[in-house]
Parts: C-alpha cells; sequence; structure tokens
C-alpha cells in the first residue's frame, strides 16, 4: 500500500514549512508581577498578578506564548454541542480549513458530505486533513479512514484538499511487517487534536467520530485568535511534510499512500534515523519560546489582553534531543503548586485512562493545595469495557491503577486533601451508555472561586504521551474573570456525574482483580502505559 511518487508532489495547501520563519516582536509589558511573589509572611495577600508570577515566569521560558483576551475563549461542554459548532464553523468557512485527528471514523458520511457542501460552495476554500496512518488504514482494503477521505481528492483536486497520515519512525522492518494491526498502534500514533477554520481552532481531546459526537464526553475549547490558529497551522504543515500523502485509487482499498519527493524528510520506513534527524531540524524551532513563529495578527487593544496561552508539544519520537514542552510545563506547575504560598489552592486533574505518567503522579501528592480532585472513567465508561479479546480486561487494568492511586494519597496522608472520583453515566454498550475521555487540569489560586489555570488538549498524561505519540495542547494562564467562571462550570460540569471512590471500595469482592488482568497491564506496558 505504501508506494513512493514518481513525480514531485507540490500541492502544499499554504506556503512550504520550509520558509523563512519571521517572529515578531511581543509587547514585553507582562501583567504578572514577579516580585509580587516572594512577598515575605505577614504581608498583605498577594493579588491575582502576583499569585500568577512564578508559574508564568519559567513558562516563558518553556514554550512559546501568546496574550489574548479571555473572552476569546469559549468552553463547549457536550459531544453533541461540539459536533454542531464544528459543522458550523465548515459550512461558513472562507479560506481553510485544517483538521487534525487520530482518525475519521469510516462512516461519518455527514461530517464528510459538510466538508463537500462547504468546498462546492466556496471555489477558494482550501481543506488540509491529517491523521495517523497506522489507524486510518487498518481495516483497508475494506472501508478505513482513508477510503473516506480519498474521495475529496478526486473531486476537489490535490490543490484544494490535502490529506495526510503520519507513520511514526518507531514500526519498520520485521516489527511492523509481522505485528498485529491492533498491536502496532503501541509504538507511535498521531494524537494531536486541532480543528481550525479561518482564524478560529478548536483544541480537544475528541477524534472525529459518531461516538466522541453523540455519548463520549471529552473537553472542547474553541479560540477566536488569528494568532493561536496561525501557530498550530504552522504545527500542523510541518507534520504534514513530514507524512504520507494520501491518493485516491481505482482499487480494492480506493487509496494509496505516498511519500512525496517534496517533504521535509525521507519515509520514516526507509531511513527512520535520518527521519528523525530532519525532523528535529524541522521541528525544533517551531515549538522553542526563542525561535517559535509568532504572528502578531490579534487587533485585542494591549491593556485588554489578560490571558496568556502557551502553546505546548510533545514530540518525542520525532526529537533528537527530545526539546518537547508539554511534561515540562505540567511539571512546572506542580512543582510551583508545591510552594507554601499555594497552601490554599486547589486542583482538578482527569484523564479518562488514568495511568499518570509516575513523576506527575508524585508531584500531584506534593503539592500543598487541598480540596483536590482526581477524575477518571469508570469501569463502566471505559471504552474497553467488555470488548471481546484481551482488550476487554483493560478496565480492570485501569481500576487497579486507580487502586494503586488512592493508596499512594494514603501513604503520602493526603486523604483529608485528595479525592479520587469515577465518572459514569450508564452503562457503555447498553442504551443511554457513555464513556469518557476527558483529560486536563485546573488550578484554582488561594482564595479564588474558579480556576486561573487550565490545561487543554490531546495529551493523556502517560507515558505514551510523553514517548511515543504526537501531542498538542494549550496553557491557560487567566485573570479574565469571565474565563475563570467558564473554566469553573466547565469542572463542575464534568463532576455531574461521578462518584467518589476510596479504599474501602476498592476492597470490596466486585472491584478485586484477578491474574488475567496482570495481562491486562502487561499490554498496557507494551503498549507505552495507555491505549
Amino acid at each position: 500500500m505504501l508506494a513512493r511518487s514518481v513525480a514531485r508532489c507540490s500541492s502544499r495547501l499554504k506556503a512550504p514549512v520550509s520558509r523563512p520563519l519571521l517572529r515578531f516582536a511581543r509587547p514585553q509589558c507582562r501583567r504578572f508581577s514577579i516580585h509580587a511573589a516572594g512577598a515575605p509572611p505577614g504581608s498583605p495577600p498577594m493579588s491575582s498578578s502576583g499569585m500568577l508570577a512564578p508559574f508564568v515566569g519559567e513558562l516563558d521560558k518553556i514554550a512559546p506564548s501568546f496574550k489574548i483576551n479571555g473572552s476569546q475563549v469559549q468552553v463547549l461542554h457536550s459531544p453533541a454541542e461540539f459536533y454542531e459548532t464544528l459543522k458550523a464553523k465548515i459550512r461558513n468557512a472562507e479560506r481553510r480549513i485544517f483538521l487534525s485527528t487520530l482518525y475519521i471514523g469510516k462512516s461519518e458520511k455527514e461530517l464528510i458530505s459538510t466538508l463537500q457542501e462547504a468546498l462546492r460552495a466556496n471555489p477558494e476554500l482550501r481543506l488540509s486533513i491529517l491523521t495517523d496512518a497506522l489507524r486510518g488504514t487498518r481495516e483497508a482494503p475494506n472501508a478505513s479512514c482513508a477510503s473516506l477521505l480519498a474521495p475529496l481528492v478526486a473531486e476537489f483536486g490535490s490543490d484544494r484538499v490535502e490529506i495526510r497520515m503520519y507513520h511514526t519512525p518507531n514500526l519498520t522492518g520485521l516489527r511492523k511487517k509481522f505485528l498485529p494491526k491492533r498491536i502496532n498502534e503501541g509504538w507511535g500514533l498521531q494524537h494531536m487534536k486541532l480543528y481550525g477554520v479561518d482564524d478560529e481552532i478548536i483544541l480537544s481531546g475528541a477524534n472525529l467520530s459518531n461516538d466522541y459526537f453523540t455519548n463520549r464526553q471529552d473537553r472542547y475549547h474553541l479560540f477566536s485568535s488569528k494568532d493561536v490558529t496561525e501557530y498550530f497551522a504552522n504545527i500542523l504543515d510541518a507534520v504534514s511534510s513530514l507524512s504520507f500523502l494520501v491518493k485516491p485509487t481505482q482499487s480494492q482499498a480506493k487509496f494509496e499512500l505516498v511519500w512525496p519527493e517534496d517533504n521535509a524528510a525521507p519515509s520514516p520506513l526507509e531511513d527512520p534515523k535520518q527521519f528523525v534527524k530532519e525532523s528535529t531540524s524541522l521541528l525544533a524551532g517551531l515549538i522553542s519560546p526563542k525561535t517559535a513563529p509568532l504572528t502578531s495578527h490579534d487587533a485585542t487593544p494591549l491593556e485588554e489582553r489578560d490571558t496568556s496561552v502557551y502553546l505546548l508539544s510533545q514530540f518525542s519520537q520525532l526529537l533528537s534531543p527530545d526539546t518537547s514542552t508539554e511534561l515540562p510545563a505540567v511539571k512546572h506547575v506542580l512543582k510551583t503548586l508545591s510552594l507554601p504560598q499555594y497552601a490554599n489552592s486547589s486542583w482538578t486533574f482527569t484523564a479518562g485512562y488514568f495511568n499518570p505518567e509516575p513523576s506527575l503522579t508524585q508531584l500531584l501528592l506534593s503539592t500543598q493545595s487541598h480540596n483536590n480532585t482526581v477524575i477518571t472513567a469508570s469501569p463502566q465508561a471505559n471504552g474497553f469495557y467488555k470488548s471481546p479479546g484481551v482488550s476487554g480486561l483493560l478496565p480492570d487494568a485501569y481500576t487497579l491503577l486507580a487502586r494503586r492511586f488512592v493508596r499512594a494519597v494514603h501513604q503520602h496522608q493526603r486523604e483529608n486533601s485528595t479525592v479520587l472520583r469515577e465518572w459514569r453515566k450508564g452503562t457503555v454498550g447498553e442504551p443511554g451508555g457513555w464513556t469518557y475521555h476527558a483529560k486536563g487540569l485546573w488550578v484554582t489560586l488561594p482564595g479564588g472561586k474558579d480556576p486561573s489555570i487550565s490545561l487543554i488538549g490531546s495529551s493523556n498524561y502517560t507515558k505514551r504521551s510523553y514517548s511515543l505519540d504526537l501531542e498538542a495542547n494549550a496553557m491557560i494562564i487567566t485573570e479574565n474573570e469571565g474565563l475563570k467562571k467558564r473554566l469553573g462550570e466547565e469542572q463542575r460540569w464534568l463532576q455531574e456525574h461521578t462518584s467518589i471512590v476510596t479504599r474501602d471500595d476498592f476492597a470490596k469482592a466486585d472491584r478485586r482483580v484477578g491474574i488475567k488482568v496482570r495481562i491486562a497491564m502487561m499490554i498496557v506496558q507494551l503498549l507505552g502505559g495507555a491505549l
């Protein structure tokens, strides 16, 4: 299925990603006062600016950022609201649509029809889609994500529609030849969820398939910022230039994957070492705060820019050395919460597949914060609940991991400050049953009612996220009262279908796990820490 293109493919949707990276100077007038954070004991309570200063000072060194107004961030709540908003944006698109996702469901004919309608109505509109090659072709030659998308190229031409599929450099040779398709995804995936239309972008953890549009709870933030949107468009462009091109064919599979000669690196299947070397040259400059190509299109007056958006990426498999920004940023926030002045702060952390990278678990339990909450899926809200084969054991495996976390809370004597809540809305596979896929972090400052810090994006915060998959996220730090209220509502919304789970609950007979779970744990470990 993987063929090498003979002719040069030059139909890039935007200017080539190898163009000179122009960095526009940003105003240096930070509203967060560094000096206020070091106030001695007994001094008056710090302002919000002072409490945020230690976070911002170090984050400026870790990742690029833009300052916007909090009103430019809209928080969507439900799968249906996400889907309807996405379709509405697509229908009204004027210049461009760019979508990055793990996969598009092979039966998503309505979404494809919406894209077709927009392209037919506007000859100037261009579409770029990036998915993962392994997930997007695993059903081939039967119906697949790739066969669903290829007709868009056939109808509108390669000058208007570009479909790309990223392939990990970790899966080559005999390993690729003999590993089963379901298992081979454990060596790395394109996992970014970026849904951009013109000058707006939705960041989420949701993929583009029916369950994510109906009964699979996730998180979704709509950024109405040309600068933020343009940055992630550049990221998608760069990864696309390191990916296979989908071309329509008359074969049974309806598509083929080719490696254009003008890609930014050789094929990862032919020369994985050189592929990583060239990828590093391309991506390292895009994610560094010193060299990132930051535009300055936002017309918001400087005095109204009360929110910083840090643009985080985790590209570990493509960077040597690894200069990814997400894990360092999350660690910095949690380490800062261990300082005495944040004793009255609180945090909420959520992950549908609860298996945080070990250093994050340690940092969560080392904060000075109180009234902390971890939200994860109950076994009955896990996407693998009662699934056939060995994968059906995975909900119990995650239950075991959650039990270990509750035990660690007890060992750290944090039971009065940190609770685990399981999310459940019905039972998977039964009428009205939902799954839970949300992930993120919220931090509320001492004396605050609602979060001033939030993390949104594709990452599951697992070992796999930080070593194998491609992730894109945004860290929001805000003094905007309206945005803080919306973040607080989101945080409370996600807890509506939760209940606290204790050590006593895990000791009950229906929570005991047997030897088979060890098999599931081996699978989780094999797949880098999470599915």
